[in-house]
Protein backbone atom coordinates (compact mmCIF):
# COMPACT_ATOMS: atom_id res chain seq x y z
CA UNK A 1 0.00 0.00 0.00
CA UNK A 2 1.15 3.60 -0.77
CA UNK A 3 2.18 5.75 1.71
CA UNK A 4 1.15 9.78 2.33
CA UNK A 5 4.49 12.04 2.31
CA UNK A 6 3.71 12.65 6.02
CA UNK A 7 3.91 8.05 6.26
CA UNK A 8 0.19 8.23 7.20
CA UNK A 9 -1.47 5.37 4.64
CA UNK A 10 -2.91 6.11 1.18
CA UNK A 11 -6.59 3.96 1.10
CA UNK A 12 -7.33 2.15 -1.46
CA UNK A 13 -10.08 4.42 -2.18
CA UNK A 14 -7.97 7.57 -2.54
CA UNK A 15 -5.85 5.25 -4.70
CA UNK A 16 -8.27 5.20 -6.80
CA UNK A 17 -9.75 8.79 -6.73
CA UNK A 18 -6.04 9.74 -7.98
CA UNK A 19 -6.35 7.40 -10.40
CA UNK A 20 -9.63 9.38 -11.13
CA UNK A 21 -8.50 12.13 -11.14
CA UNK A 22 -5.84 11.59 -13.44
CA UNK A 23 -7.86 10.23 -16.23
CA UNK A 24 -10.08 13.36 -16.14
CA UNK A 25 -7.56 15.33 -16.54
CA UNK A 26 -6.83 13.57 -19.34
CA UNK A 27 -10.34 13.53 -20.63
CA UNK A 28 -10.40 17.76 -20.45
CA UNK A 29 -11.41 17.69 -17.08
CA UNK A 30 -10.08 19.52 -14.27
CA UNK A 31 -12.14 18.26 -11.01
CA UNK A 32 -11.44 19.03 -7.51
CA UNK A 33 -10.61 15.91 -6.05
CA UNK A 34 -13.62 16.92 -3.32
CA UNK A 35 -16.26 16.04 -6.15
CA UNK A 36 -14.80 12.92 -7.02
CA UNK A 37 -17.20 10.95 -4.82
CA UNK A 38 -16.44 7.42 -3.83
CA UNK A 39 -19.06 4.65 -2.55
CA UNK A 40 -19.75 0.93 -1.92
CA UNK A 41 -22.51 -0.33 -4.31
CA UNK A 42 -25.53 -1.09 -2.20
CA UNK A 43 -25.42 -4.49 -4.64
CA UNK A 44 -21.98 -6.41 -4.44
CA UNK A 45 -22.07 -7.69 -7.79
CA UNK A 46 -21.85 -4.01 -8.78
CA UNK A 47 -17.98 -4.19 -7.61
CA UNK A 48 -16.32 -2.85 -4.59
CA UNK A 49 -16.44 1.15 -5.50
CA UNK A 50 -18.06 2.85 -7.90
CA UNK A 51 -18.44 6.89 -8.89
CA UNK A 52 -20.89 8.92 -10.72
CA UNK A 53 -18.37 11.63 -11.78
CA UNK A 54 -18.96 11.14 -15.31
CA UNK A 55 -22.74 11.66 -14.31
CA UNK A 56 -21.77 15.31 -12.54
CA UNK A 57 -19.08 16.54 -14.97
CA UNK A 58 -20.17 15.25 -18.37
CA UNK A 59 -23.03 18.59 -18.70
CA UNK A 60 -20.13 20.52 -18.21
CA UNK A 61 -18.40 19.28 -21.31
CA UNK A 62 -21.28 18.67 -23.08
CA UNK A 63 -20.77 14.71 -23.51
CA UNK A 64 -22.86 11.79 -22.52
CA UNK A 65 -22.13 10.35 -19.57
CA UNK A 66 -21.77 7.24 -20.44
CA UNK A 67 -18.99 8.01 -23.48
CA UNK A 68 -17.18 10.00 -20.63
CA UNK A 69 -17.51 7.20 -18.36
CA UNK A 70 -15.61 4.89 -20.94
CA UNK A 71 -13.37 7.76 -21.93
CA UNK A 72 -12.52 7.73 -17.87
CA UNK A 73 -12.33 3.78 -17.51
CA UNK A 74 -10.18 3.23 -20.12
CA UNK A 75 -7.38 5.92 -18.68
CA UNK A 76 -7.45 4.69 -15.21
CA UNK A 77 -4.43 2.87 -15.51
CA UNK A 78 -4.15 0.75 -12.42
CA UNK A 79 -2.28 -2.25 -11.79
CA UNK A 80 -4.51 -5.52 -12.61
CA UNK A 81 -3.68 -7.08 -9.37
CA UNK A 82 -5.35 -4.49 -7.40
CA UNK A 83 -8.49 -3.55 -9.29
CA UNK A 84 -9.22 -6.40 -12.38
CA UNK A 85 -12.40 -5.31 -13.35
CA UNK A 86 -13.66 -1.28 -14.53
CA UNK A 87 -17.27 -1.47 -15.47
CA UNK A 88 -19.65 0.86 -16.56
CA UNK A 89 -23.20 0.66 -15.66
CA UNK A 90 -26.63 2.41 -15.64
CA UNK A 91 -26.66 6.02 -17.04
CA UNK A 92 -22.38 6.26 -16.24
CA UNK A 93 -21.37 4.76 -13.06
CA UNK A 94 -18.02 3.56 -13.64
CA UNK A 95 -17.54 0.52 -10.93
CA UNK A 96 -14.34 -0.72 -9.75
CA UNK A 97 -13.57 -4.84 -8.60
CA UNK A 98 -10.78 -5.53 -6.26
CA UNK A 99 -8.07 -8.89 -7.47
CA UNK A 100 -8.55 -11.35 -5.73
CA UNK A 101 -4.55 -11.10 -4.94
CA UNK A 102 -5.33 -7.79 -3.69
CA UNK A 103 -8.19 -8.73 -0.88
CA UNK A 104 -6.04 -12.31 -0.22
CA UNK A 105 -3.20 -9.79 0.72
CA UNK A 106 -4.50 -8.20 3.09
CA UNK A 107 -5.57 -10.59 6.22
CA UNK A 108 -1.86 -10.50 7.12
CA UNK A 109 -1.65 -6.99 6.31
CA UNK A 110 -4.68 -6.05 8.69
CA UNK A 111 -3.03 -8.42 11.67
CA UNK A 112 0.36 -6.74 11.33
CA UNK A 113 -1.78 -3.02 11.46
CA UNK A 114 -3.86 -4.46 14.53
CA UNK A 115 -6.14 -1.52 15.52
CA UNK A 116 -3.91 0.94 13.26
CA UNK A 117 -6.16 -0.81 10.28
CA UNK A 118 -7.79 1.62 8.54
CA UNK A 119 -6.02 4.24 10.12
CA UNK A 120 -5.76 7.63 7.51
CA UNK A 121 -4.08 10.96 6.95
CA UNK A 122 -7.09 12.34 4.96
CA UNK A 123 -7.64 14.56 7.89
CA UNK A 124 -3.86 15.95 7.39
CA UNK A 125 -3.97 17.06 10.99
CA UNK A 126 -6.69 19.67 11.07
CA UNK A 127 -7.93 20.77 13.77
CA UNK A 128 -11.79 20.15 14.76
CA UNK A 129 -13.65 20.69 17.40
CA UNK A 130 -17.08 18.86 17.99
CA UNK A 131 -20.27 19.72 20.03
CA UNK A 132 -22.42 17.55 21.02
CA UNK A 133 -25.12 16.93 23.75
CA UNK A 134 -24.77 20.79 25.67
CA UNK A 135 -27.52 20.21 27.02
CA UNK A 136 -29.31 22.94 29.75
CA UNK A 137 -28.11 22.01 33.08
CA UNK A 138 -31.55 22.20 34.25
CA UNK A 139 -32.29 18.85 34.25
CA UNK A 140 -31.51 14.92 34.15
CA UNK A 141 -29.99 13.95 30.70
CA UNK A 142 -32.86 12.87 28.76
CA UNK A 143 -33.22 10.62 25.25
CA UNK A 144 -32.74 12.27 22.68
CA UNK A 145 -29.37 13.78 24.68
CA UNK A 146 -28.45 10.41 24.95
CA UNK A 147 -28.94 9.81 21.28
CA UNK A 148 -27.04 13.12 20.67
CA UNK A 149 -24.01 12.08 22.96
CA UNK A 150 -23.89 8.24 20.90
CA UNK A 151 -23.78 10.43 17.36
CA UNK A 152 -21.15 12.91 18.85
CA UNK A 153 -18.42 10.76 20.02
CA UNK A 154 -18.77 8.48 16.99
CA UNK A 155 -18.15 11.04 15.11
CA UNK A 156 -15.50 12.34 16.98
CA UNK A 157 -13.76 8.74 17.18
CA UNK A 158 -14.05 8.34 13.12
CA UNK A 159 -12.51 11.77 12.42
CA UNK A 160 -9.51 11.19 14.58
CA UNK A 161 -9.11 7.74 12.97
CA UNK A 162 -9.06 9.67 10.03
CA UNK A 163 -6.48 11.58 10.84
CA UNK A 164 -7.95 15.04 12.22
CA UNK A 165 -6.95 16.55 15.43
CA UNK A 166 -10.14 16.46 17.36
CA UNK A 167 -11.36 18.34 20.70
CA UNK A 168 -15.15 17.54 21.93
CA UNK A 169 -16.72 19.88 24.01
CA UNK A 170 -20.21 20.58 26.07
CA UNK A 171 -21.26 24.13 26.23
CA UNK A 172 -22.87 24.68 29.42
CA UNK A 173 -25.78 27.40 29.49
CA UNK A 174 -25.37 28.15 32.88
CA UNK A 175 -26.33 31.93 32.57
CA UNK A 176 -29.58 33.32 32.03
CA UNK A 177 -33.05 33.24 32.99
CA UNK A 178 -33.09 29.47 33.07
CA UNK A 179 -30.64 29.54 35.83
CA UNK A 180 -32.89 31.71 37.93
CA UNK A 181 -35.92 29.47 36.90
CA UNK A 182 -34.07 26.78 38.51
CA UNK A 183 -32.97 28.52 41.23
CA UNK A 184 -36.72 29.41 42.35
CA UNK A 185 -37.98 25.74 41.37
CA UNK A 186 -34.85 24.68 43.80
CA UNK A 187 -36.11 27.58 46.99
CA UNK A 188 -39.68 26.38 46.53
CA UNK A 189 -38.64 22.72 47.06
CA UNK A 190 -36.67 23.36 49.67
CA UNK A 191 -39.41 25.37 51.85
CA UNK A 192 -41.29 22.56 51.60
CA UNK A 193 -39.20 20.60 52.74
CA UNK A 194 -39.43 22.43 55.90
CA UNK A 195 -42.90 21.56 56.18
CA UNK A 196 -44.38 25.09 54.19
CA UNK A 197 -47.69 25.31 52.27
CA UNK A 198 -46.08 27.16 48.89
CA UNK A 199 -47.03 26.97 45.74
CA UNK A 200 -45.04 25.84 42.79
CA UNK A 201 -44.10 28.35 40.47
CA UNK A 202 -46.08 27.76 37.14
CA UNK A 203 -42.38 28.26 35.12
CA UNK A 204 -40.55 26.58 37.22
CA UNK A 205 -39.05 22.86 36.91
CA UNK A 206 -41.15 20.01 38.70
CA UNK A 207 -39.26 16.84 38.14
CA UNK A 208 -38.44 14.95 41.51
CA UNK A 209 -34.46 15.46 40.67
CA UNK A 210 -35.45 19.07 42.69
CA UNK A 211 -37.27 17.35 45.90
CA UNK A 212 -33.33 15.28 45.67
CA UNK A 213 -31.59 18.47 45.36
CA UNK A 214 -33.16 20.34 47.77
CA UNK A 215 -33.10 17.68 50.53
CA UNK A 216 -28.96 17.42 50.35
CA UNK A 217 -28.47 20.93 50.98
CA UNK A 218 -27.68 21.30 54.95
CA UNK A 219 -30.76 22.85 56.71
CA UNK A 220 -29.41 25.71 58.84
CA UNK A 221 -27.46 27.01 55.46
CA UNK A 222 -30.62 27.19 53.52
CA UNK A 223 -32.76 28.76 56.61
CA UNK A 224 -30.15 31.68 55.83
CA UNK A 225 -30.60 32.16 52.23
CA UNK A 226 -34.14 32.22 53.06
CA UNK A 227 -33.55 35.68 54.83
CA UNK A 228 -31.96 36.71 52.00
CA UNK A 229 -33.64 39.42 49.63
CA UNK A 230 -35.96 36.56 47.14
CA UNK A 231 -33.92 37.68 43.98
CA UNK A 232 -29.98 36.60 46.09
CA UNK A 233 -32.02 34.12 47.90
CA UNK A 234 -33.03 32.03 44.52
CA UNK A 235 -29.38 32.47 43.01
CA UNK A 236 -28.12 31.19 46.54
CA UNK A 237 -30.29 27.89 45.98
CA UNK A 238 -29.50 28.55 41.73
CA UNK A 239 -26.17 27.94 42.33
CA UNK A 240 -26.07 24.96 44.16
CA UNK A 241 -28.51 23.11 42.11
CA UNK A 242 -26.37 24.02 38.89
CA UNK A 243 -23.36 22.45 40.30
CA UNK A 244 -25.22 19.29 41.18
CA UNK A 245 -27.08 19.37 37.97
CA UNK A 246 -23.84 19.24 36.33
CA UNK A 247 -21.61 16.96 38.21
CA UNK A 248 -25.24 14.68 37.75
CA UNK A 249 -24.71 15.28 34.00
CA UNK A 250 -20.99 14.45 34.23
CA UNK A 251 -21.96 11.57 35.98
CA UNK A 252 -24.74 9.84 33.51
CA UNK A 253 -21.84 10.85 30.73
CA UNK A 254 -19.28 8.64 32.01
CA UNK A 255 -21.93 5.68 32.79
CA UNK A 256 -22.46 6.22 29.33
CA UNK A 257 -18.90 5.95 28.66
CA UNK A 258 -18.67 9.39 26.89
CA UNK A 259 -16.31 11.54 27.60
CA UNK A 260 -15.52 15.40 27.04
CA UNK A 261 -12.33 16.98 26.37
CA UNK A 262 -13.77 20.08 28.00
CA UNK A 263 -16.63 21.82 29.13
CA UNK A 264 -16.96 25.43 28.65
CA UNK A 265 -19.54 27.61 30.61
CA UNK A 266 -21.72 30.29 29.17
CA UNK A 267 -21.24 32.46 32.18
CA UNK A 268 -17.53 32.78 31.48
CA UNK A 269 -19.16 35.03 28.16
CA UNK A 270 -21.12 37.38 30.65
CA UNK A 271 -17.77 38.60 32.54
CA UNK A 272 -17.26 42.14 32.05
CA UNK A 273 -14.45 42.65 29.33
CA UNK A 274 -15.65 39.51 28.37
CA UNK A 275 -16.88 37.52 25.03
CA UNK A 276 -20.22 39.20 25.21
CA UNK A 277 -19.35 42.36 25.16
CA UNK A 278 -16.13 41.68 22.34
CA UNK A 279 -18.50 40.04 20.49
CA UNK A 280 -21.37 42.83 20.11
CA UNK A 281 -18.53 45.34 19.54
CA UNK A 282 -17.36 43.70 16.70
CA UNK A 283 -20.51 42.84 15.33
CA UNK A 284 -21.01 46.49 15.25
CA UNK A 285 -18.02 47.58 13.85
CA UNK A 286 -18.96 45.57 11.11
CA UNK A 287 -22.40 47.31 10.45
CA UNK A 288 -24.57 44.72 10.64
CA UNK A 289 -26.42 45.95 13.99
CA UNK A 290 -29.50 48.61 14.01
CA UNK A 291 -31.35 49.85 17.27
CA UNK A 292 -35.49 49.25 16.98
CA UNK A 293 -37.79 49.46 19.61
CA UNK A 294 -34.98 50.20 22.02
CA UNK A 295 -33.00 46.79 21.49
CA UNK A 296 -30.53 46.14 19.30
CA UNK A 297 -30.68 44.07 16.81
CA UNK A 298 -28.41 41.56 14.00
CA UNK A 299 -29.21 41.71 10.06
CA UNK A 300 -29.10 37.97 9.36
CA UNK A 301 -31.60 38.44 7.12
CA UNK A 302 -28.23 39.70 4.50
CA UNK A 303 -27.14 36.28 4.83
CA UNK A 304 -30.16 34.08 4.11
CA UNK A 305 -31.98 34.11 7.79
CA UNK A 306 -35.44 34.51 7.67
CA UNK A 307 -35.21 37.02 9.46
CA UNK A 308 -33.26 38.98 11.86
CA UNK A 309 -32.37 38.55 15.19
CA UNK A 310 -32.24 40.93 18.70
CA UNK A 311 -28.63 40.83 20.18
CA UNK A 312 -29.82 43.19 23.26
CA UNK A 313 -33.12 43.19 24.63
CA UNK A 314 -34.74 46.68 25.23
CA UNK A 315 -33.93 46.15 28.82
CA UNK A 316 -30.04 46.14 28.06
CA UNK A 317 -29.40 41.66 28.52
CA UNK A 318 -27.89 40.09 26.02
CA UNK A 319 -29.97 37.43 24.38
CA UNK A 320 -29.06 33.61 24.12
CA UNK A 321 -28.31 34.10 20.43
CA UNK A 322 -25.60 37.05 20.91
CA UNK A 323 -23.84 34.55 23.83
CA UNK A 324 -24.36 31.99 20.93
CA UNK A 325 -22.69 34.52 18.35
CA UNK A 326 -19.81 35.06 20.98
CA UNK A 327 -19.35 31.42 21.53
CA UNK A 328 -18.51 30.96 18.05
CA UNK A 329 -16.14 33.61 18.10
CA UNK A 330 -14.53 32.26 21.01
CA UNK A 331 -14.22 28.73 19.08
CA UNK A 332 -12.79 30.92 16.21
CA UNK A 333 -10.40 32.23 17.91
CA UNK A 334 -8.62 28.78 19.20
CA UNK A 335 -8.13 28.13 15.65
CA UNK A 336 -10.26 25.27 14.81
CA UNK A 337 -10.23 24.59 10.94
CA UNK A 338 -13.85 23.41 11.32
CA UNK A 339 -16.18 23.06 13.70
CA UNK A 340 -18.73 20.54 14.11
CA UNK A 341 -21.87 21.80 16.17
CA UNK A 342 -24.91 18.73 16.80
CA UNK A 343 -27.57 20.45 17.85
CA UNK A 344 -31.01 18.67 19.53
CA UNK A 345 -34.63 18.49 17.13
CA UNK A 346 -35.87 21.84 19.06
CA UNK A 347 -32.42 23.86 17.61
CA UNK A 348 -32.71 23.91 13.86
CA UNK A 349 -33.86 27.51 13.52
CA UNK A 350 -30.69 28.49 15.32
CA UNK A 351 -28.49 27.41 11.64
CA UNK A 352 -28.79 30.00 9.74
CA UNK A 353 -28.10 32.50 12.24
CA UNK A 354 -25.23 31.23 13.98
CA UNK A 355 -24.06 30.74 10.59
CA UNK A 356 -24.06 34.34 9.59
CA UNK A 357 -22.94 35.68 12.87
CA UNK A 358 -19.89 33.47 12.23
CA UNK A 359 -19.32 34.58 9.12
CA UNK A 360 -19.64 38.40 9.71
CA UNK A 361 -16.97 37.51 13.12
CA UNK A 362 -14.37 36.42 10.15
CA UNK A 363 -15.28 32.51 9.88
CA UNK A 364 -14.06 31.07 6.41
CA UNK A 365 -16.91 29.13 4.08
CA UNK A 366 -17.50 25.48 5.66
CA UNK A 367 -15.63 26.54 8.85
CA UNK A 368 -19.33 26.04 10.48
CA UNK A 369 -21.13 23.04 9.80
CA UNK A 370 -24.34 21.81 11.70
CA UNK A 371 -26.07 18.57 12.35
CA UNK A 372 -29.51 18.01 14.02
CA UNK A 373 -30.44 14.42 15.58
CA UNK A 374 -34.26 13.83 15.61
CA UNK A 375 -36.41 12.86 18.39
CA UNK A 376 -36.46 9.06 19.52
CA UNK A 377 -39.72 7.35 21.27
CA UNK A 378 -38.95 4.34 23.09
CA UNK A 379 -40.91 1.53 22.48
CA UNK A 380 -41.55 -1.67 24.16
CA UNK A 381 -44.02 -4.27 22.92
CA UNK A 382 -45.00 -1.73 20.14
CA UNK A 383 -46.03 0.77 22.38
CA UNK A 384 -44.38 3.64 23.34
CA UNK A 385 -43.48 3.87 26.98
CA UNK A 386 -42.21 5.93 29.49
CA UNK A 387 -39.12 5.09 31.76
CA UNK A 388 -38.71 8.07 34.32
CA UNK A 389 -37.76 6.81 38.18
CA UNK A 390 -37.39 10.69 38.53
CA UNK A 391 -40.47 12.50 37.98
CA UNK A 392 -42.82 10.92 35.30
CA UNK A 393 -42.51 13.65 32.98
CA UNK A 394 -38.46 12.92 32.48
CA UNK A 395 -36.81 9.33 30.19
CA UNK A 396 -33.36 9.80 30.97
CA UNK A 397 -29.72 8.63 29.85
CA UNK A 398 -29.02 7.19 33.30
CA UNK A 399 -32.62 4.90 33.30
CA UNK A 400 -32.10 3.82 30.04
CA UNK A 401 -28.68 2.32 30.22
CA UNK A 402 -29.87 0.87 33.91
CA UNK A 403 -32.00 -0.88 31.95
CA UNK A 404 -30.72 -2.28 28.57
CA UNK A 405 -26.89 -1.60 29.23
CA UNK A 406 -24.52 1.67 27.45
CA UNK A 407 -23.32 -1.10 24.49
CA UNK A 408 -27.13 -1.86 23.18
CA UNK A 409 -28.35 2.12 23.76
CA UNK A 410 -25.19 3.37 21.67
CA UNK A 411 -25.83 0.92 18.69
CA UNK A 412 -29.42 1.54 18.60
CA UNK A 413 -29.08 5.13 18.54
CA UNK A 414 -26.71 4.85 15.73
CA UNK A 415 -28.48 2.79 13.57
CA UNK A 416 -30.37 5.18 11.83
CA UNK A 417 -28.56 8.63 10.37
CA UNK A 418 -29.14 11.35 12.82
CA UNK A 419 -32.03 13.28 10.88
CA UNK A 420 -33.99 10.40 10.89
CA UNK A 421 -36.67 10.32 13.89
CA UNK A 422 -35.64 6.88 15.75
CA UNK A 423 -38.07 4.35 17.44
CA UNK A 424 -35.77 2.64 20.41
CA UNK A 425 -37.35 -1.28 20.50
CA UNK A 426 -36.38 -1.77 23.82
CA UNK A 427 -37.84 -5.06 23.76
CA UNK A 428 -35.25 -6.09 21.38
CA UNK A 429 -32.54 -4.49 22.58
CA UNK A 430 -32.95 -6.29 26.29
CA UNK A 431 -33.00 -9.80 24.01
CA UNK A 432 -29.59 -11.67 24.31
CA UNK A 433 -29.81 -13.17 20.62
CA UNK A 434 -28.91 -13.64 17.51
CA UNK A 435 -32.05 -11.27 16.56
CA UNK A 436 -30.51 -7.93 19.31
CA UNK A 437 -27.92 -6.31 16.03
CA UNK A 438 -25.01 -5.31 19.39
CA UNK A 439 -25.48 -9.20 20.36
CA UNK A 440 -25.03 -10.27 16.68
CA UNK A 441 -21.76 -7.59 16.33
CA UNK A 442 -20.54 -8.91 19.45
CA UNK A 443 -20.80 -12.63 19.30
CA UNK A 444 -18.99 -12.57 16.40
CA UNK A 445 -16.28 -11.00 18.07
CA UNK A 446 -16.93 -13.65 20.93
CA UNK A 447 -16.50 -16.39 18.75
CA UNK A 448 -13.56 -15.50 16.94
CA UNK A 449 -11.75 -15.00 19.80
CA UNK A 450 -12.86 -18.39 20.97
CA UNK A 451 -11.81 -20.07 17.39
CA UNK A 452 -8.37 -18.74 18.16
CA UNK A 453 -8.13 -19.89 21.70
CA UNK A 454 -8.87 -23.32 20.21
CA UNK A 455 -6.28 -23.30 17.24
CA UNK A 456 -3.80 -22.53 19.62
CA UNK A 457 -4.53 -25.39 21.87
CA UNK A 458 -4.63 -27.75 18.52
CA UNK A 459 -1.03 -26.16 18.05
CA UNK A 460 -2.31 -24.24 15.15
CA UNK A 461 -1.41 -20.63 15.15
CA UNK A 462 -1.03 -17.67 12.66
CA UNK A 463 1.25 -18.49 9.08
CA UNK A 464 4.66 -17.98 8.93
CA UNK A 465 4.76 -18.70 5.17
CA UNK A 466 2.02 -15.84 3.72
CA UNK A 467 2.10 -18.39 0.76
CA UNK A 468 -1.27 -20.22 2.37
CA UNK A 469 -3.78 -17.28 1.75
CA UNK A 470 -3.54 -18.49 -2.13
CA UNK A 471 -5.67 -21.14 -0.43
CA UNK A 472 -8.64 -18.88 0.56
CA UNK A 473 -10.75 -19.29 -2.31
CA UNK A 474 -14.26 -20.22 -1.39
CA UNK A 475 -17.23 -17.86 -2.25
CA UNK A 476 -17.50 -16.99 1.54
CA UNK A 477 -13.67 -16.16 2.09
CA UNK A 478 -13.72 -14.08 -0.94
CA UNK A 479 -16.74 -12.16 0.88
CA UNK A 480 -15.45 -11.83 3.95
CA UNK A 481 -12.64 -10.67 2.54
CA UNK A 482 -14.27 -8.04 0.18
CA UNK A 483 -16.15 -7.09 3.66
CA UNK A 484 -12.74 -6.47 5.28
CA UNK A 485 -10.97 -4.34 2.91
CA UNK A 486 -14.04 -2.10 2.63
CA UNK A 487 -13.29 -0.64 6.13
CA UNK A 488 -10.24 1.75 5.61
CA UNK A 489 -13.02 3.55 2.83
CA UNK A 490 -15.69 3.27 5.36
CA UNK A 491 -13.89 5.41 7.72
CA UNK A 492 -13.07 7.92 5.27
CA UNK A 493 -16.03 8.17 3.79
CA UNK A 494 -18.03 8.48 7.37
CA UNK A 495 -15.41 11.08 8.32
CA UNK A 496 -16.65 13.35 5.38
CA UNK A 497 -20.24 12.77 5.56
CA UNK A 498 -20.67 12.54 9.29
CA UNK A 499 -22.95 9.58 9.18
CA UNK A 500 -22.35 7.19 12.02
CA UNK A 501 -25.07 5.02 11.14
CA UNK A 502 -23.04 3.27 8.09
CA UNK A 503 -21.22 1.91 10.84
CA UNK A 504 -23.79 -0.22 12.80
CA UNK A 505 -24.80 -1.47 8.63
CA UNK A 506 -21.06 -2.42 8.06
CA UNK A 507 -20.88 -4.04 11.56
CA UNK A 508 -23.58 -5.85 10.85
CA UNK A 509 -22.34 -7.16 7.52
CA UNK A 510 -19.08 -7.61 8.62
CA UNK A 511 -20.63 -10.24 11.53
CA UNK A 512 -23.16 -11.74 9.21
CA UNK A 513 -20.26 -12.73 6.46
CA UNK A 514 -18.24 -14.23 9.19
CA UNK A 515 -21.11 -16.63 10.60
CA UNK A 516 -21.39 -17.30 6.88
CA UNK A 517 -17.58 -18.43 6.58
CA UNK A 518 -18.23 -20.15 9.81
CA UNK A 519 -20.53 -22.68 9.40
CA UNK A 520 -19.54 -23.31 5.48
CA UNK A 521 -15.60 -23.33 5.91
CA UNK A 522 -13.74 -25.67 8.88
CA UNK A 523 -11.07 -23.22 9.94
CA UNK A 524 -8.80 -25.89 12.18
CA UNK A 525 -8.78 -28.89 9.88
CA UNK A 526 -6.17 -31.72 9.10
CA UNK A 527 -4.96 -29.19 6.25
CA UNK A 528 -2.31 -27.33 8.40
CA UNK A 529 -1.49 -24.43 5.54
CA UNK A 530 -5.22 -24.11 5.31
CA UNK A 531 -6.60 -24.04 8.84
CA UNK A 532 -3.48 -21.43 9.41
CA UNK A 533 -4.65 -19.15 6.14
CA UNK A 534 -8.31 -19.64 7.65
CA UNK A 535 -7.04 -18.58 11.10
CA UNK A 536 -5.50 -15.22 9.76
CA UNK A 537 -8.74 -14.14 8.24
CA UNK A 538 -10.52 -14.80 11.21
CA UNK A 539 -8.32 -13.08 13.32
CA UNK A 540 -8.62 -10.00 10.80
CA UNK A 541 -12.14 -10.24 11.12
CA UNK A 542 -11.76 -10.04 14.88
CA UNK A 543 -9.21 -6.82 14.48
CA UNK A 544 -11.85 -5.52 12.10
CA UNK A 545 -15.04 -5.87 14.55
CA UNK A 546 -13.23 -4.99 17.72
CA UNK A 547 -12.28 -1.30 15.81
CA UNK A 548 -15.82 -0.90 14.53
CA UNK A 549 -17.27 -1.30 17.97
CA UNK A 550 -14.89 1.09 19.65
CA UNK A 551 -15.51 3.80 16.95
CA UNK A 552 -18.87 2.68 18.05
CA UNK A 553 -17.85 3.43 21.58
CA UNK A 554 -19.15 -0.12 22.23
CA UNK A 555 -17.13 -3.17 24.17
CA UNK A 556 -16.00 -5.91 22.06
CA UNK A 557 -16.19 -8.86 24.79
CA UNK A 558 -14.24 -12.20 24.30
CA UNK A 559 -16.79 -14.36 26.02
CA UNK A 560 -20.52 -14.20 26.02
Amino acid sequence: MASSDAGAPVSAREQVREALARALAAAGAEVPRSRIQLERPADPSHGDLSTNVALVTAKELGRKPRDLAAQIAGGIGLDAGFIDRIDIAGPGFVNFSFAREYLASQPARIVSLGSRYGDSGAGGGRKLQVEFVSANPTGPLVIVSARSAAVGSAIAAVLRKAGYEVETEYYLNDAGSQVEKLGRSTMVRFRQRLGEQVPFPEDGYPGEYLVEIAGRIPEDEGRSWLELPEGDAARAFGAVALERMIAWIKADLEKFGVHFDRFFRESDLHLPGGGIERTLAELEGSGTVYEKDGARWFRSTDYGDEKDRVLVRSDGTPTYFLADAAYHRDKLSRGFDRVIDIFGPDHHGHIARLKAASTVLGAPTGWLEMLTVQWVRLMEDGRQVKMSKRGGEFETLADLVDDVGADASKFFFLMRRTEAHLDFNLTLARTQSDENPVYYVQYAHARICSVVAFARAEGVGFPGDLSCVDLLREPEEIALMRELVIFPQLVEAIAESCEPHRLTAFGQELAAAFHRFYHVCRIVSRDRGLSEARLLLAEATRIVLAETLRLLGIGAPERM
